[in-house]
Parts: structure tokens; C-alpha cells; sequence
């Protein structure tokens, strides 16, 4: 698959190339940062006694989510205003095959040291609060410190290359995922998935990254793949 080179304009306005960072970056969360209200779900994304059989770490290439408009009312909470380059959207708790596990017990809001704390990985207290309240009350974490603990470990491990030094003319999923796997020699091509916009499949969308149920990295599995068109 060939990626549009239009999903790499906000990063390239970052200026001159530099080596590789760590996942975390550092920055200043806004001194007015607040919690979002809690999520009132469909009745139809409540997925709940589902087993969890894997789980996936989902990263936002945040050039194409502000580009795009992101995905609903969390892309009105992402801060677009600086190159961010790949962010933590979240961590999920998987399923054997569809339906999936999904806003699983009812959750309060995230206290506000929580969303400070997480900031710097997901720019946006509104996707916070949808990731605990989606995701997080779907399996063994008792408190939101813990599933954004569990999360930010995971991607904290991750060394994110800068995929827009990659030329233009060899810009693919296949290159993307090579990328990552040269800066992360403890993961393979096969634990690796290219997320692309469902409404634009040349437009990258994430990487997401597979586990077993003891957090360690596994090939992608059919259902999975098809999973992480889902946020």
C-alpha cells in the first residue's frame, strides 16, 4: 500500500530532521487543563462479558488525525498547534473474534492529575476519558492510574522513528512498519499493523502494536487486524 505524502504535511512544517525520540515526549500540559465530562455511550457500543484474549496498543499519527478532523467529538480536544508526530490513543483489551469488548462498567471522570499526567502522550482529555470509559473498564484494572500505567508502559518502551524522512516515492506501509521494527529490534514486521483512514486507504492512520494476555508481542491475528479500525 502507498501512503499519500499529504499525511506527512504537519510533520514535514516541524523543520529539519532529528534522531529518533523517545515515545514520551516532554512538554507542558496548559495551566487550564481539565477533565472532560463522562461519556454517555450508545447502547449499542456497550459490549460487556466478552473474554479478553489479546490486546492492542493503538498510536495516532496526529499530522492525518488533525488533518482529517480525527474521529468525532476527540479530535476537537487534540491540540493541533505543534507537531506531535505519533501519539498514545490507547490501549484495548481484545476479544477472540467480534463482538468486542467495549465500555464494559460504568465510569466516573478522570481526576485531573490523571490527565496531566497523561498529556503529553494524548494530547486530548476528551480521548482520555473515552479511553478509560471505552476500554479500560474492560478488563483487570481496577483505576484509571492503573490502565493508563499498564498503557503508558507499553508505549514508553516504543521508539518512534520519524517516518517523514522516509522519500515520498517509498513511502508504504511496508516501509513504515520496517521503520519502526529498526528502532525496536525486540518487535517483528508480524507484530505490527498500518492503520489507514477507512474513508482514504493512502492516508496513514496509526500503527498498532499486538500483545498475548502477559504483554508480550504477537503476530497479528486476522480478527485483530480488523479490530483496529475501531477506536
Amino acid at each position: 500500500m502507498r501512503l499519500s505524502p499529504l499525511c506527512l504535511a504537519a510533520a514535514v512544517l516541524a523543520g529539519p530532521a532529528t534522531p529518533a525520540l523517545a515515545a514520551a515526549p516532554a512538554c507542558t500540559p496548559p495551566p487550564g487543563l481539565a477533565p472532560s465530562p463522562v461519556l454517555d455511550p450508545p447502547a449499542r457500543e456497550v459490549v460487556s462479558g466478552v473474554p479478553v484474549a489479546a490486546y492492542v496498543l493503538a498510536l495516532t499519527w496526529t499530522p492525518e488525525w488533525c488533518r482529517a478532523g480525527g474521529a468525532g467529538a476527540t479530535a476537537k480536544e487534540m491540540e493541533c498547534g505543534r507537531p506531535l508526530g505519533f501519539t498514545l490513543h490507547g490501549l484495548w483489551p481484545d476479544g477472540a473474534h467480534p463482538p468486542y469488548p467495549r465500555f464494559c462498567h460504568p465510569a466516573g471522570a478522570l481526576d485531573v492529575a490523571t490527565v496531566r499526567s497523561m498529556y503529553c502522550r494524548t494530547p486530548s482529555p476528551v480521548l482520555l476519558q473515552h479511553e478509560w470509559q471505552a476500554h479500560g473498564t474492560c478488563a483487570a484494572w481496577a483505576t484509571p492510574q492503573a490502565y493508563f500505567g499498564q498503557a503508558s508502559a507499553l508505549y514508553d518502551r516504543i521508539v518512534v522513528p520519524r517516518i517523514e524522512t522516509i522519500p515520498a516515492n517509498g513511502l508504504t506501509a511496508g516501509a513504515v512498519r520496517a521503520a519502526f521494527v529498526s528502532k525496536n529490534p525486540w518487535l517483528t514486521a508480524e507484530e505490527i499493523f498500518i492503520q489507514s483512514q477507512r474513508d482514504d486507504q493512502d492516508a496513514l492512520s496509526g500503527v498498532r502494536v499486538c500483545y498475548d494476555l502477559k504483554f508480550k508481542p504477537v503476530a497479528v491475528r486476522a480478527a485483530m487486524a480488523r479490530r483496529t479500525a475501531r477506536g
